[in-house]
C-alpha cells in the first residue's frame, strides 16, 4: 500500500514539473515571437533608411558571394518577408536573370532544410 502512494506521489510531482515546463516553454515561445516581430520592424526600418541614403539592397548581407557570381541563398531567404511567393524571390536584387527552375530548387532546398515551409499553393513561410 505504501508503495502505491509513493509511486502516485512521484507521478504527481513529475506531472507538476511537466506542467511548469510546458508553461515556461509557451511563455518562451511567446517572447521569441514578440522579439522576432520587433526585429522584423527594425530590419524594415533599416532597409527604408538604407534606401534613403542610397545604399543598394538595404541589407548588410550580400546576395552574391564574390566574383564567381554564386548566389548566397541563405542571404536571399533572410531578405524575404516572413510569407513570400516565388515572385518575391525573383525581386531580390541579383536574381532577375535566374531561371524559374533555379528559384524553385532553392525553395525546395529551404523546405527540406526546415528553413521554410509551404503554407498554400505558391505561398511559403520562413521558419
Amino acid at each position: 500500500m505504501a508503495r502505491k502512494n509513493t509511486s502516485r506521489a512521484a507521478a504527481s510531482a513529475f506531472q507538476q514539473v511537466q506542467r511548469q515546463a510546458r508553461t515556461l516553454l509557451l511563455n518562451l515561445r511567446k517572447e521569441i515571437r514578440v522579439k522576432e516581430s520587433v526585429l522584423s520592424k527594425l530590419k524594415q526600418e533599416e532597409a527604408r533608411l538604407g534606401s534613403l541614403i542610397g545604399r543598394s539592397g538595404g541589407s548588410a548581407k550580400s546576395i552574391s558571394s564574390g566574383p564567381t557570381g554564386r548566389v548566397n541563398w541563405r542571404a536571399v531567404l533572410s531578405a524575404l518577408p516572413r510569407q513570400f511567393k516565388a515572385a518575391d524571390v525573383r525581386n531580390v536584387r541579383g536574381l532577375k536573370g535566374k531561371r524559374p527552375s533555379e528559384i524553385f530548387a532553392a525553395i525546395t532546398r529551404w523546405i527540406d532544410a526546415g528553413a521554410a515551409r509551404r503554407k498554400a499553393r505558391g505561398v511559403y513561410e520562413r521558419v
